[in-house]
């Protein structure tokens, strides 16, 4: 069907007729993008022209204007039509009723409408006050009537922003800024805003009227392709939802790819990111440009009275050879050669970051367009300028964007490309793989005096999951990744070792120390083989801490830091040469130790709740601690079904449990019998936790099988049944190998969920093994188990029996 026929459909019967060419419009598969709004607009404009001059025979000094986005002619499927009916106030009510004429029928054709009425001189007076308004007025288009009335509108607005420019536009940063901050980074959310986010398709527009305020422009290559490419994905979304939304949520992701005709729905984030991340970098250098001209308008008349009016000499500071600061940002010396100096675009970087400021897109663009190719390897002083670009803390950000930006990044690191803009469908991670990397490298500098090689800390935080970009392992993949990028940059044989065995074992701390028995020293020598020597596992360490930083939130605190630590230790005294002893008794604290007698002599559980908080930090040095929810000890005396008990109660109390530890407790001499430790921190899901006594007495009705926890969950998820959401991945058990000479060690990975803990204890309680002690911990919405399990002898498991309650194990969560 063309645009022809579809007019022709729309002038046939009104507005059903507009209706029913716009329906055909919208579901014709050849047309979409750029050229299907183009004539979704035309066939709304040749509608409401329709329906304007039937009403307006007599009428004149009136005219129908579009404005905002139907305006710029960019009509999605469920836009708003943005209108404005102007006239020359000399017939009110004439025009009111004119009005009737052209809201009801869109009204009753179920279109959004944000309609107004207003003179010239109110829409001049009301655009002086609100500076959306103003926004819209200039894309201001005729669509019917008396265009001088139309006319004159657009070139006095056009005027009057250009007049207030000085005025108007550090408003309008502001509230781009305020945007950004409510809604955050479109090229990091998982379920981001197309409009509104940082990014976005307001900042676009935002930057349109930057450009039409002739005081600055923003950098135009690629600009106008990524607007258009996010509004395609708004065209797909709504025709996918069939509503007017601009949130890309998770369940509708695959569809949105689906209708553009994407692989998946990583392929349809990563093109929204690359998207967004030029709009935003556009937009910081527009800003800058913007900050620039207004102050050096507002020194200038101070300058040439100063100078008696002669022309005001621009001051350039060196910073670094070839490299100079000027007007706040950092340029090429004008005796810099790109084409004879391959290392200069480091170096500038460099200086950059170390000074704080930004790089000059002047700078970055003739850099990108004339440096040659670094040799391989690269010269000593290329790879001590990336250490230091590394090195230079929270400025290396921008620096580092400034070089992506025009493609230096991926010419320095080719391998970087399989990275960029690639998401991580996890909510533990709040950034994408090239912004973790360089997240992390920005938290390891703040730890570079704490390791005697910061270099290797440095380059190892920039590659640690260079490998997510392939299939398979990330750790194993980028193990190989790092050894040819080390080399090719110029490290040693020595150094290229070091690096890749960070980047193959970038988790092995904080997955050892959170699920495993460090008392336990198969543990420790095992880390301790892995890691080889001090050096490497003090590199180690701080790579730990900084990927976990770099993470998000959820990734790291105080109790994980502690874990981490303790391991740390034991392991560096193996490679010291001190081999660790078999377990020993852990001393129980003052109030373990009083729990567990008042357990063995009443011979039930007995309970403490207390809250817990983190430490001030650094970065939150006074103030309120953070809250991490309540610990809670439990003795209880060595029974079977202990752990499905307790996680059952908390379940039906609908407590959350963050982390968990099991063990058995040595009594002091002279108390006879066996005790169960259980030291558990909590959360209430909502409401208030319950009091100890409540929790107590149903742990003892639990264990006595008075207490039908099973059939009191089922009965709850029957009478509130969960709202269905994002499918996870399915659970995944496995049988850690040699993890431990005294217990079979069985991990567990699984999507969080209330009661899976007890779903757990009972499938174990089932397979006739008893839990000798335990790990758990819950990043996000995944959680992260370690069980220590032994037969009846009180031996582990002959390796076929432990592969069975494996698989039955995953068959229970799967279920």
């Amino acid at each position: 069907m063309t645009s022809t026929d579809v007019r022709h459909d729309a002038e046939d019967s009104g507005p059903s007729g507009y209706a029913a060419a716009r329906l055909r419009l919208l579901t014709e598969g050849a047309r979409s993008g750029p050229p299907r709004r183009s004539a979704l607009s035309e066939l709304t404009d040749e509608w409401l022209a329709g329906l304007f001059t039937a009403g307006t025979e007599e009428l004149k000094g009136v005219s129908l204007v579009a404005v905002g986005g139907y305006g710029r002619g960019e009509l999605s499927p469920r836009s708003d039509l943005d209108l404005l009916l102007l006239h020359d106030g000399s017939d009110g009510k004439a025009v009111a009723a004119l009005a009737d004429r052209l809201w009801y029928p869109v009204w009753d054709l179920g279109l959004a409408l944000d309609h107004s009425v207003r003179t010239p001189a109110e829409a001049r007076k009301t655009a002086a006050e609100d500076l959306k308004v103003q926004l819209g007025l200039l894309d201001a288009r005729h669509l019917a009537g008396d265009l001088g009335l139309t006319s004159g509108l657009r070139t006095s607005v056009l005027a009057d922003w250009r007049n207030q420019a000085p005025k108007r536009l550090p408003e309008l940063q502001e509230l781009c800024a305020e945007r950004a901050e409510r809604q955050g980074e479109l090229q990091y959310l998982l379920e981001p805003d197309l409009k509104e986010a940082r990014g976005g398709l307001r900042d676009a527009t935002a930057l349109r009227a930057v450009a039409a305020s002739w005081l600055a422009d923003a950098p135009r290559e690629g600009l106008d392709d990524a607007r258009r490419r996010l509004l395609d994905v708004r065209d797909a979304l709504h025709l996918a939802t069939g509503r007017a939304t601009d949130r890309l949520a998770l369940q509708e992701q695959d569809q949105v790819a689906a209708e553009l005709g994407l692989l998946d729905a990583d392929t349809l984030l990563r093109q929204v990111y690359e998207a967004a991340r030029v709009i935003a970098y556009a937009s910081d250098v527009t800003w800058r440009e913007v900050g620039r001209v207004l102050r050096s308008r507002a020194v200038r008349p101070r300058l040439r009275a100063m100078l008696g009016g002669g022309k005001p000499v621009t001051e350039r500071s060196p910073l670094a050879e070839g490299v100079v600061e000027q007007d706040g940002e950092v340029v090429l010396a004008r005796a810099a050669r790109p084409e004879r100096d391959p290392v200069l675009p480091l170096r500038a970087a460099a200086a950059a970051a170390q000074a704080g400021l930004p790089l000059s897109l002047h700078a970055v663009r003739r850099l990108a367009t004339t440096v040659r190719p670094l040799p391989t390897p690269w010269p000593a002083e290329a790879r001590e300028q990336l250490v230091t670009l590394l090195g230079s803390g929270r400025p290396t950000i921008e620096v580092w964007e400034a070089l992506e930006a025009e493609g230096l990044i991926t010419r320095l690191l080719p391998d970087w490309e399989r990275v960029r803009c690639r998401p991580q469908r996890n909510a533990v991670h709040i950034w994408t793989v090239d912004r973790h990397l360089i997240e992390t490298a920005v938290r390891a500098s703040e730890f570079t005096r704490r390791v005697s090689r910061p270099d290797l800390l440095l380059v190892a935080a920039l590659l640690h999951d260079i490998g997510k970009g392939w299939p398979g392992d990330h750790s194993v993949a980028g193990e190989i990744i790092a050894k040819d990028v080390a080399a090719r940059i110029g490290f040693d044989r020595a150094d290229v070792a070091v690096l890749s065995t960070l980047v193959r074992h970038h988790l092995l701390l904080v997955e050892t120390a959170t699920r495993r028995d460090l008392e336990d020293p198969a543990t420790v020598r095992s880390v301790a083989e892995a890691v080889g020597s001090p050096s490497t596992l003090e590199l180690l360490h701080a790579l730990t801490e900084a990927d976990a930083l770099a993470t998000g939130p959820a990734a790291w605190s105080s109790w994980r830091g502690s874990l981490v630590a303790d391991l740390v230790k034991r392991v560096a005294a193996v490679l010291a040469g001190d081999e660790p002893d078999e377990p020993a008794a852990v001393a129980p604290t003052a109030e373990q130790e009083r729990l567990a007698i008042e357990a063995v002599a009443t011979g039930s559980p007995v309970l403490a709740l207390r809250a817990q908080t983190e430490p001030p930090t650094e970065e939150q040095p006074s103030g309120d601690p953070e809250p991490l929810g309540v610990e809670l000890l439990i003795a209880v005396p060595d029974q079977e079904g202990v752990l499905p008990a307790v996680a059952g109660v908390l379940a039906l109390h609908r407590l959350t449990v963050r982390t968990a530890e099991l063990r058995a407790l040595d009594l002091p001499d002279g108390v006879e019998g066996s005790v169960l430790l259980l030291n558990w921190r909590v959360a209430a899901e909502y409401g208030s936790l319950p009091q100890a006594a409540r929790l107590r007495a149903d742990l003892v009705r639990a264990l006595d099988g008075s207490l039908d926890i099973a059939g009191r969950l089922a009965e709850r998820d029957a009478a509130y049944p969960r709202r269905r959401g994002v499918i996870a991945p399915a659970a995944r058990v496995t049988v850690a190998p040699a993890a431990s000479r005294h217990a079979t060690v069985i991990e567990v990975r699984a999507q969080d969920a209330p009661a899976l803990l007890f779903r757990i204890g009972s499938a174990l309680d089932d397979a006739g093994v008893r839990v000798r002690s335990m790990h758990v911990s819950t990043l996000g919405a995944n959680a992260v188990d370690a069980f220590y399990v032994t037969g009846a002898p009180g031996t582990p498991l002959p390796a076929d029996e432990a592969g069975a309650v494996a698989r039955k194990l995953e068959e229970t969560l799967r279920g």
